[in-house]
């Protein structure tokens, strides 16, 4: 991460908490604008679901805490794009983790990445 003020971080800290705000269903997705990335990672979701799924076995959705989820949809949608080097969405993703998530949140979502890179084969 560059800065805080960086564009590109303050675009991911919005979609984080756009998908935050949809895995409460607050306010009703469908019917409420969000930007054009949150409403790509949505359409994309059961995909990058599958591949969180895989890369952390041991963590069904239902139980990874709902933050971490947004960052890690984030960031996997990011890994598919290969549009972003892997090391600038992973360290992205860690910063917001430790921004917005618990004292657990960093380690978890850089592992959890880790592994999702290795599956991957990026």
């Amino acid at each position: 991460m560059q800065s805080a003020s960086d564009p590109r971080h303050q675009i991911r800290r919005k979609v984080v908490k756009e998908l935050f705000a949809a895995s409460y269903g607050i306010p009703d997705v469908e019917n409420t604008p969000v930007s054009a990335t949150t409403g790509k990672i949505l359409k994309d979701q059961v995909e990058i679901d599958k591949i969180i799924v895989e890369a952390a076995p041991e963590w069904p959705i239902a139980k990874i805490n709902k933050v971490d989820l947004a960052i890690l949809r984030l960031a996997v949608w990011e890994l598919l794009l290969k549009k972003t080097p892997i090391k600038a969405v992973i360290d992205e993703a860690v910063e917001l983790a430790k921004e917005y998530g618990s004292e657990a949140s960093s380690s978890f979502v850089n592992g959890v990445l880790g592994t999702v890179c290795k599956n991957l084969k990026i």
